[in-house]
């Protein structure tokens, strides 16, 4: 009214409080009437018959640090190796999934693996691997290391969801607390057991 020097009626000046009152109640409180229905994930080896790995990277702390890890399981669930990382001169969360994913290879071929599935919870990560990478990508080389590393093996590469993926988790932020940029677990830490017990019992977690 004091902008434009314009008179409103009662009427008018009513309506207008009250239409703009509805607007803002209204972009508050959604008419989304949608059931949202939870979202059960498990640890899933996809009844494969060969060996399983999980993969995570992390960034952790402050200052934070960059690690990554993983852990090695065969089709029965059953713990066979561990490794974990630690990052130096990085806080990038990409560079540490891609870490943990080549580091993971690396190990599956250390132990004579020859057929092989390997999951990791970064999908940013897996679809830089498995489609066509822009050539001046910061990562490229690492990238095309690990296209290498798939070809002519019958190793996979795929997308989990984190709460499916706990014990690679645990060993990512085990890699960014400590100092060793590489560390083989021959055996699970103490802390580890309960989580390999509830993948291998085909526990569920909501998701989050």
């Amino acid at each position: 009214m004091c902008l434009n020097n314009e008179n409103l009626s009662l009427f008018r000046l009513c309506n207008n409080i009250t239409l703009a009152a509805s607007d803002i109640t209204s972009a508050f409180h959604s008419a989304d009437t949608t059931i949202h229905e939870d979202r059960f994930v498990k640890w899933n080896g996809r009844n494969h018959k060969g060996s399983i790995i999980n993969v995570d990277g992390s960034c952790i702390g402050t200052p934070s640090r960059a690690g990554y890890g993983g852990v090695i399981r065969n089709n029965a669930s059953l713990f066979i190796s561990g490794f974990s990382g630690f990052i130096p001169h990085s806080t990038d969360i990409l560079l540490a999934e891609l870490t943990a994913i080549y580091q993971g290879l690396n190990m599956a071929m250390d132990l004579n693996m020859n057929d092989f599935m390997c999951y990791s919870d970064s999908l940013l990560a897996v679809n830089l691997i498995m489609n066509d990478t822009p050539r001046f990508h910061i990562y490229a080389v690492l990238i095309q290391n690990i296209k290498d590393l798939l070809v002519d093996r019958n190793f996979s590469l795929h997308h989990t969801l984190r709460e499916g993926n706990q014990c690679a988790i645990y060993f990512a932020k085990l890699g960014a607390i400590s100092d060793a940029q590489f560390v083989v677990h021959q055996s699970p830490p103490t802390d580890l057991l309960p989580m390999l017990r509830a993948d291998a019992m085909g526990t569920y977690f909501v998701r989050s």
